[in-house]
């Protein structure tokens, strides 16, 4: 995997975070008591790309919000209203 696609993929899933805050109807500081973090400006680097998620939070994302690993990490599977 080449470095631009892996800065792809690091967007697309903070495409896809934002997405799903936003449908939720959570701000960031929601989201992240939500997922038991301390701070949201990880959550905020995350949507803007600036980070990559650890294994941990894609976990948790995929258990609190009930969807698969692969709908957040793939860039294949599209965002989907009806997946949010």
């Amino acid at each position: 995997m080449s470095s631009n696609d892996s800065n792809n993929i690091t967007q697309l899933f903070g495409d896809k975070l934002y997405k799903l805050r936003l449908a939720k109807k959570l701000t960031l500081q929601q989201m992240a008591i939500k997922l038991g973090l301390t701070s949201h400006s990880y959550l905020s680097e995350l949507e803007s790309g600036k980070k990559k998620p650890s294994i941990d939070l894609v976990l948790k994302i995929s258990r609190t919000f009930n969807m698969s690993t692969d709908y957040l990490l793939k860039d294949e599977i599209e965002i989907e209203e009806n997946y949010l």
